[in-house]
């Protein structure tokens, strides 16, 4: 196992992180307590020392899971992260309510590396109306929280404000091959590093996306390769050579996963990839942006819509569902994401289009932008749309607080 630093603390941090997202579960959907409990140890007993959870993963149970996967004093280990769930805190006496809350569920007195969840500009502005730094100040000050720090989900614009705003320790972004514009992108993980911010990275894999299936137009670009590497390795080896990144997240849900990827944290060097690699990565990326439906680039030149829609939040849902499927998941996250109920916002769906044009103009692609919202409403806002948002405000709820 590799290590880097924590810049602000010094911590030596396992550059595989285990993300507790997508543990294996049972035909019940509940956790596969005895398979997820070995690749937790696995884990860690091969270097990992960094394991990530949040208040609504595996409907609530992923907190309580792990307190008793790290028992027998695997907890000593390991840095333990978990994540304030903004989007249901509606007072500074919430914020302490969720945190000793999650210190119960996860039988411990202190939470290692704590984290803002799923920040946006606008649930930045909200938790930081309620007070939130005061928390983080008072919450640190007592012991209860060693590192705090947010993740983030919002425009590229909005990144460097809220890395501005506040002494971070680290912060958690969505970075991948395909994400070099997106959310904070290539230009946030550079300006947070630069203010010394540790960088722990999620979705490395899309979501498992660039992992399987793999269209064969990009198989072919991968085995061109000089050395041969499967897509996962290819992807997480490209994060890892960003000097910028501390620790990258996976969501293991299967011990072959555990295993091929403590091998690939072996050579995951900074800076490692040869400029012909590089090259090689750049085109898989092109060749997965010739296969989009959507040519969207992210640039969020047509933000903002005056009537509300994350355009390009909604093209990269449909652009998602037709380049690697998993439809009930992208079904989810966009009643979730796009209903405002993670982001604490109103809600942003592709039906709010009242097709005025103003987004016509500022397209640097030219996309008919509010021809393709009708499609992703059609595709994404069809029957089924007010379960799907009530069952996310259920999974993403104040349930057992």
């Amino acid at each position: 196992m590799l290590y880097r630093k924590m810049p602000k603390n010094g911590d030596e941090l396992s550059i595989l992180g285990f993300g507790a997202m997508r543990l294996p579960v049972k035909e019940n959907g509940s956790i596969d307590e005895e398979k997820a409990t070995w690749m937790v140890r696995h884990a860690i007993d091969n270097g990992v020392n960094y394991v990530d959870t949040a208040w609504p993963y595996h409907m609530g149970e992923s907190e309580p899971f792990l307190a008793r996967a790290l028992a027998k004093g695997y907890r000593e280990k390991v840095k333990l992260a978990t994540k304030q769930p903004q989007w249901i805190v509606k007072s500074y006496e919430d914020m302490e309510r969720f945190l000793n809350v999650q210190l119960e569920k996860l039988n411990t007195d202190h939470i290692d590396y704590y984290l803002i969840h799923s920040l946006v500009r606008s649930s930045w502005e909200n938790i930081r109306d309620l007070g939130v730094l005061d928390f983080l100040e008072r919450a640190k000050a007592d012991g209860r929280i060693i590192n705090a720090g947010f993740s983030y989900h919002g425009a590229p614009e909005d990144f460097a404000l809220i890395v501005d705003a506040y002494d971070w320790d680290f912060c958690q972004i969505q970075y991948n091959f395909l994400d070099t514009n997106v959310q904070a992108g290539t230009a946030g993980l550079n300006y947070a590093a630069s203010r010394g911010l540790g960088v722990v990275v999620m979705e490395p894999l899309r979501g498992g996306n660039l992992a399987d299936p793999v269209p064969e137009e990009i198989m072919q670009i991968w085995n061109e390769a000089e050395v041969k590497r499967s897509p996962v390795e290819w992807a997480l080896r490209w994060v890892w050579n960003h000097p910028g990144v501390t620790v990258v997240l996976s969501g293991m849900s299967e011990p072959e996963h555990v295993e091929g990827n403590l091998k690939f944290a072996e050579e995951g060097l900074a800076d490692s990839l040869t400029a012909k690699e590089l090259h090689l990565v750049g085109r898989v990326a092109q060749k997965y942006g010739e296969l989009m439906k959507i040519n969207c680039t992210g640039c969020r030149y047509c933000m903002p819509c005056p009537e509300g829609v994350d355009i390009p939040a909604c093209f990269d849902t449909y652009n998602n569902l037709h380049m690697f499927g998993g439809s009930d998941r992208l079904m989810m996250m966009y009643a979730a994401k796009l209903g405002g109920i993670l982001r604490g916002s109103d809600t942003n769906f592709a039906s709010q289009c009242v097709q005025c044009g103003q987004c016509l103009d500022a397209c640097p692609q030219h996309i008919p932008i509010p021809e393709m919202l009708e499609k992703v409403a059609e595709e994404f806002e069809g029957p089924g749309l007010e379960e799907r948002i009530a069952f996310a405000k259920r999974l993403f709820a104040d349930e057992g607080c």
